[in-house]
């Protein structure tokens, strides 16, 4: 669930992020891409941290 919750988060901040600098759709799309990986394996780590610990 945090992965998922990580994916949608950072793929819309990414695209925030590109159009606020003056992108357009594919970079908007790039961005979104590459924070949404991002973001969705850090809250892998994040559950498997969480799991390891309970």
């Amino acid at each position: 669930m945090i992965v998922i919750a990580g994916l949608v988060l950072g793929a819309a901040l990414g695209a925030r992020t590109a159009l606020k600098r003056g992108g357009k759709r594919l970079d908007a799309l790039q961005y979104g891409a590459g924070y949404g990986i991002a973001f969705a394996l850090l809250g892998l780590f994040l559950t498997l941290f969480i799991d390891r610990m309970v």
